[in-house]
């Protein structure tokens, strides 16, 4: 078990998002719940979810109204092929996430996600600055990545 694990504060629905992300991403699992003693929530309502994607613990913590999530933390997936990318980016826009640009997306908890092909650091990170350049720039204009595009823009 790692020392430090992300803690998610959802205003409702954390069971349900915890339970959307071990399903999209393989050998993920929930692995307990929390019910809470009463305070905020009715007694005996979910307090809190552990569940571990990649072999990384986090904590679904139903919060109620509080702070919202925001840009400045997001959850950054690297995929290998554009089935994986399609499939978890449409699994979490699905009923009521957002769009937002360059491969990032909000769930429809607010959660901000960055969906990216593995390809794309390579192509970024070139030795040929023009590969880089025009590999960038295609990442740029597009919302959902395409790694088709995105190889044949860095091929020029």
């Amino acid at each position: 078990m790692h020392k430090i694990s992300p803690f998610l504060w959802y205003n409702n629905g954390a069971e349900e998002a915890a339970n959307l992300y071990v399903s999209i991403f393989g050998g993920s699992i929930i692995d307990k719940r929390l019910w809470g003693p009463g305070g905020a929530a009715p007694e005996g309502s979910l307090l809190s979810v552990t569940f571990e994607i990649d072999g990384r613990n986090y904590i679904a913590f139903e919060g109620g109204p509080g702070d919202a999530f925001n840009d400045s933390i997001s959850m950054s997936v690297i995929v290998d092929t554009q089935e994986e990318l399609d499939d978890a980016w449409s699994r979490l826009i699905e009923g009521g996430g957002q769009e937002v640009v360059c491969g990032w997306l909000r769930d429809k908890w607010g959660v901000r996600w960055q969906i990216a092909p593995a390809i794309l650091e390579e192509l970024m990170t070139s030795a040929d600055p023009g590969v880089a350049e025009r590999a960038t720039k295609a990442m740029l204009s597009m919302i959902k990545l395409d790694i088709a595009a995105l190889k044949a823009a860095a091929e020029g």
